[in-house]
């Protein structure tokens, strides 16, 4: 079973809106440069998780938030094998 601290990214059921881990900070500064693609979700909101709107999500950008996301979530061994692999390679490719 996964816990709340292992989550990093969601999707919605009908998959038009994701929810992803960021800070606080991150979380203002997205929703300020991009209202119509990034909100706060209800219940996760407070502790700095965005909802994104995919229609209008930019994909590089929906990319770094979601590994950034994962960066904060998994062990410290396996971002520091990422961090050490080629550039571009996916947290869990292999």
């Amino acid at each position: 079973m996964i816990t709340a601290d292992e989550l990093f990214a969601t999707l919605s059921d009908d998959g038009h809106q994701a929810g992803v881990k960021t800070t606080r900070q991150e979380q203002s500064a997205l929703i300020a440069a991009a209202p119509e693609t990034f909100g706060i979700p209800d219940y996760v909101g407070r502790y700095g998780w965005v909802s994104v709107q995919l229609a209008t999500a930019d994909p590089a950008e929906l990319r770094e938030l979601l590994v950034e996301a994962w960066r904060q979530t998994a062990p410290k061994r396996l971002v520091a094998a990422y961090d050490a692999g080629p550039e571009g390679s996916c947290p869990g490719a292999g």
